[in-house]
């Protein structure tokens, strides 16, 4: 009955709704049952009675959160919407707290110059295109700034519209091909964090390049495609306050202001088709699958970069060497999703993805789960992650940060920052093996002592092999096995042709525990002058190689016996 009602509800009026912070810096919430005769939009919340309802309600409503254990959604609900969930029996509870910050404009801080009024942290459409330019003029040995398509304001001509850019990041001094991660933000407008991330990792690898040797390797043997704006045209409205969440086409049935627009994760070709056929609800799909200009230049460039892998039946599994990473960010709500997100439906590489996502949890401490299982969120249909994986086999997730759709500065740079860098460094790693080498063990705290030697000494060379470092907050446990062994090679991963690999040994003596301390002394001899790179890999007991983690080691010079007396009598006590 609702889904009967909702869909010929009117659409009254355009109401714009600025907001003035993020839910959860709120210290108090107060529900009070919601009255039939609401003037304005509310937040509400709204109680379901299954999965099926649940999902029923996302494809009409504007979902916020989701509490499968307390049995109720987060939405922002327009009177008639509420003027149609009472009569259909449902529950609708006020948030009076957040209801009371709708329509409260966004103003700059003092001295705010750049970025979003009263964001700071957040920079602009125009910011982001320009530093992100900036980034690939200063380094043009590390990045490309690459022009993939056009927004739709920009293909119809009503409005100005926008570019959609990619930044490649590789070592060009180093031939390929290489394996590629493909990073995308911003898709839905309102998720001001995300464009952040993908612009403020772009910048860590880059400026890290020939400091930090994890970037630098990275960088060298791999690839990255970084979209930080997927839908410029919706993200401008969502500048002003909005909590505007698709693009902005108004010719497909609503041109109504603020409701128009096709959700561009709703219209990707792979299992389009199931979510809403009404053109002013959020989640509106689209007249047809990949209807929408942004859609069309994602998908067309994704696969001009990643090979097909995977078979046309939904239940074809990629290979276990298939290679490509492909993760959207979004927010909010502290989840790493995986395919298939349409139904009950397990991707054939369910066991691999989870495990890949449990590592991500490790990181980032979020729930690790499938977006269309119970307890998770919702069921969607013409996801991009599902389209990655479902046409190309490419490991695909959507990771969503964060608290809040504006999320406050400090929670984004102490703690949303810190916690995806290092996920979204890891999803990089995997890159070559993304469904093999994540069940194998990471191998960190590598140390080679001392840091700067000459040619003709040894130097020690130290690990931690740790088999255990997955997520604890999703749904089952990953297997652990004991550390098997461990190997280091000498300016190259073991992949490369003609790399050599050296054994390292338990410190303890016997490879018999999950978590092995691992060490090598490693000769010096021969090796010219100049800065080495260390890879140290790990492997446990089923034979699962993890991925590498390395170390700089400095040479100076030949060691010439005849001159030690000499450095010994004025080296100093």
């Amino acid at each position: 009955m609702l889904r009967r009602l909702l869909l010929i509800l009117p659409i009254l009026s355009g109401i714009f709704i600025p907001i003035l912070g993020p839910a959860s810096r709120i210290s108090e919430e107060v529900y009070l049952p919601t009255h039939p005769s609401v003037e304005g939009p509310v937040v509400a919340r709204v109680f379901f009675a299954d999965l099926a309802d649940l999902n029923r309600l996302a494809n009409q409503l504007d979902v916020w959160e989701v509490h499968h254990a307390e049995g109720y959604l987060v939405a922002l609900l327009h009177p008639d919407q509420v003027t149609a969930l009472l009569p259909a029996g449902y529950r609708v509870e006020t948030d009076k707290a957040r209801t009371a910050l709708l329509g409260r404009p966004l103003h700059s801080l003092p001295a705010q110059t750049t970025g979003i009024p009263a964001y700071s942290c957040y920079r602009t459409v125009e910011e982001t295109a320009a530093d992100m330019a900036q980034l690939a003029a200063d380094h043009p040995d590390l990045a490309t700034w690459v022009d993939i398509g056009d927004s739709w304001e920009k293909v119809v001509g009503a409005r100005s519209g926008y570019d959609l850019y990619a930044l490649v990041l590789t070592s060009h001094a180093v031939p390929g091909p290489k394996p590629k991660f493909f990073l995308m933000a911003a898709i839905h407008a309102r998720e001001l964090v995300t464009a952040e991330l993908a612009a403020r990792f772009a910048e860590h690898l880059v400026t890290q390049y020939g400091t930090d040797p994890d970037d630098t390797w990275l960088l060298d043997y791999f690839e990255i495609h970084i979209l930080p704006m997927a839908n410029p045209d919706g993200r401008k409205h969502a500048e002003a306050g909005g909590y505007w969440r698709k693009n902005t086409d108004d010719d497909d049935g609503c041109p109504i202001f603020p409701y128009y627009g096709t959700d561009l994760n709703r219209n990707s070709s792979f299992h389009w088709g199931g979510d809403s056929t009404i053109p002013c609800f959020k989640t509106y799909q689209g007249p047809s699958s990949a209807s929408e200009p942004e859609t069309q230049a994602i998908q067309d460039y994704v696969v001009s970069i990643f090979p097909d892998q995977r078979g046309p039946d939904d239940d074809d599994p990629a290979p276990d060497d298939a290679m490509g990473v492909f993760v959207t960010l979004h927010s909010y709500s502290e989840l790493v999703l995986f395919p298939y997100g349409f139904g009950s439906t397990l991707a054939p590489n369910h066991t691999q993805l989870e495990t890949l996502g449990r590592k991500f949890g490790y990181f980032n401490g979020y729930q690790v789960c499938r977006s269309g299982e119970w307890g998770c969120i919702y069921a969607t249909t013409g996801a991009t992650d599902d389209w990655a994986y479902g046409e190309l086999g490419l490991a695909a997730y959507t990771f969503e940060l964060g608290t809040g759709f504006f999320q406050d500065c400090s929670t984004f740079e102490h703690t949303i920052v810190p916690e995806n860098l290092p996920a979204l460094l890891y999803a990089f790693k995997t890159a070559r093996r993304p469904y093999q080498a994540p069940a194998g063990p990471e191998s960190f705290d590598v140390i080679v002592a001392p840091t700067t030697v000459l040619t003709g000494t040894q130097v020690t060379l130290t690990a931690v092999a740790d088999d255990t470092r997955y997520d604890s907050n999703g749904w089952g446990d990953e297997p652990v096995q004991s550390i098997a062994a461990a190997r280091y090679t000498v300016d190259a991963p073991a992949w490369i042709a003609g790399t050599i690999s050296y054994p390292m040994s338990p410190a303890d003596g016997a490879f018999d525990a999950p978590v092995e301390t691992v060490h090598a002394i490693v000769d010096i001899t021969g090796w010219a002058s100049g800065r080495h790179i260390l890879f140290v890999e790990s492997q446990d007991a089923d034979g699962n190689w993890g991925v590498p983690t390395a170390v700089f080691l400095q040479v100076t010079g030949v060691l010439d016996r005849d001159y030690l007396p000499f450095v010994a009598k004025y080296a100093g006590p």
